[in-house]
């Protein structure tokens, strides 16, 4: 099912994720974004040595390095240097044995080449660029766009009031605007491959672009949560919540947290 190459993949997506084993969070925040920064470069190599390239996979790949580099990024110096977030952090993170560190550094680096597997099959295929290869890439690259101006505006916001949520700016459209730029880079990504796709790839693919949906669902969820407990007494959020999509602007899902 998968390319005989593909073992290099799961080979750069496994080293990049041991870096879970330091912080077991890492393995699906600072490992995710870096592990996806080098599986585009990986499939950038991989795919000019192999002659396989176009200039729209070619795109592909930077994109993959961009988003994976600025995710990382971002998240490692927030957990760095933002001392409340890291007392936060620490304060919901429980021991884990070893053999569940083990099983979900594994998961991880198989689902992360899971997630960028539409490209791969393009390069490992020898398709050509197409106008769906080329529209996944400005929908992922408008993905990228959103997620970083979301992050940048929540920092800002939580700068100038750290007892307020965000509600300003993409936040009036969308609760979770970095979720949802997320969900938009990793459907650019699906999108480019669907006139390639072949058999068994269906599948892989398939399970990628699934799971990274209902993470992105489960993390709003969680935040939900938290949201409501920190701010839940407040009116002026309660009346934000009401009439501001919980994740896909102009969508009118507003709750994913059942009321009591």
């Amino acid at each position: 099912m998968f390319p005989e190459k593909t073992i290099i993949l799961l080979i750069v997506s496994a080293l990049i994720c041991a870096i879970g084993f330091y912080r077991f969070v890492w393995f699906m925040s600072v490992g995710y974004g870096l592990a996806v920064a080098g599986l585009g470069l990986a499939m950038l190599v991989i795919g000019t040595a192999g002659g396989t390239i176009t200039p729209a996979t070619a795109v592909l790949c930077i994109l993959c390095v961009i988003y994976g580099v600025r995710l990382g990024g971002f998240l490692l110096v927030r957990e760095l240097k933002n001392a409340a977030y890291k007392k936060t952090l620490d304060a919901h993170i429980k021991p884990v044995p070893l053999p569940v560190k083990i099983v979900m550094w594994l998961f991880m680096a198989v689902l992360y080449v899971c997630q960028v597997s539409p490209v791969w099959y393009r390069i490992s295929n020898a398709e050509g660029g197409s106008a769906l290869a080329w529209i996944g890439a400005l929908i992922a690259a408008c993905g990228i766009l959103v997620e970083a101006e979301a992050d940048r505006q929540k920092s800002a916001s939580k700068a100038k009031n750290p007892r307020k949520p965000a509600m300003d700016g993409l936040y009036k459209y969308s609760r979770c605007p970095n979720y949802c730029g997320e969900i938009l880079f990793w459907t650019g990504l699906f999108v480019s491959g669907l006139n390639i796709l072949r058999g068994g790839q269906w599948i892989i693919a398939l399970i990628g672009y699934i799971c990274i949906f209902f993470i992105m669902v489960s993390g709003a969820k969680r935040l939900e949560k938290r949201q409501n407990k920190n701010y839940g007494k407040d009116p002026e959020y309660q009346a934000y919540c009401e009439k501001t999509p919980i994740l896909i602007p102009f969508i009118p899902v507003y709750h994913l947290v059942k009321e009591n």
